[in-house]
């Protein structure tokens, strides 16, 4: 088991070894077994664990048969943001109505797209919540596309390990399938940007919405969680955060620069 290395791994030649699975929060070591178990039944092998409950555990190993190695090469991380990091779509599981509508895919459309984007060496991360609650609405907010399992709506709720055989069973199917579609992105001039970097350009930009009292703090309302579906539906490449972060930064020292002036003239500030 790893806990150090976050870093990508180097590009492998099969496009599943650029899906990620990340659980949330697991409470149930068995849990963790059974979805490495499920995840090598597809040939998925990268497994992070977001502060698991308990972890490694016995029945953890138990549960996973012969999918030891998948355990053994788990990556156990402190947050969702280092689970992500590096990570040009994350798609988070949601099984509840949002207050904002988020882009939302059935699991079959959701794995072919995430697997054009794994066969143009983009990582992929498709991230589980807890087994009571699922993911809260601001880890979601992290996500690009938000995927939902249609069970029986008179019994809907699903075992974690449940939810990752289905995923990964629907992402196995595109990998196998002769009828994929070309990916628009594969000759795309520049990488698209990862989840860690559009993150900071995120901050970046409520605190410059800040500066100019375009968002006031005593009244924000839901701004901010729009802004980010709209960023995270929009897939920005590097070069475009890049941009977009240099027009904060020249628009954060005008305002200054007019708030010393102001301040020296006895003028009212911004």
């Amino acid at each position: 088991m790893s806990s150090q290395n976050l870093n990508p791994q180097d590009t492998p030649a099969n496009p599943l070894g650029n899906v990620r699975i990340v659980l949330v929060n697991t409470s149930h070591p068995g849990n963790i077994g059974a979805v490495a178990r499920a995840m090598k039944n597809m040939c998925l092998s990268q497994l992070y664990l977001v502060e698991p409950k308990k972890y490694p555990h016995d029945e953890a190993t138990w549960r996973a048969a012969s999918a030891g190695d998948v355990l053994d090469s788990a990556i156990v991380c402190g947050t969702l943001a280092d689970a992500i990091a590096g990570c040009q779509l994350v798609i988070g599981t949601s099984a509840r109505e949002r207050t904002v509508p988020w882009p939302l895919l059935d699991p079959r459309h959701c794995m072919e797209r995430a697997y054009k984007e794994a066969e143009a060496n983009h990582t992929v991360a498709l991230v589980f919540g807890r087994e009571d609650r699922g993911l809260t609405n601001e880890e979601l907010q992290r996500c690009n596309l938000h995927v939902h399992i249609p069970a029986n709506p008179d019994y809907s709720s699903l075992n974690i390990a449940m939810a990752v055989q289905v995923l990964s069973y629907e992402l196995r199917m595109a990998h196998l399938s002769d009828e994929l579609s070309s990916n628009d992105m594969a000759d795309w001039d520049v990488p698209v940007a990862g989840a860690d970097d559009l993150e900071r350009y995120l901050v970046h930009l409520e605190e410059t919405l800040r500066d100019i009292n375009f968002l006031r703090p005593e009244a924000p309302k839901k701004l901010m969680t729009r802004l980010r579906r709209l960023y995270q539906r929009t897939r920005l490449d590097e070069m475009e955060v890049n941009i977009l972060r240099g027009i904060l930064t020249s628009t954060q020292y005008w305002v200054r620069k007019a708030k010393l002036k102001d301040g020296d003239s006895g003028g009212e500030s911004l």
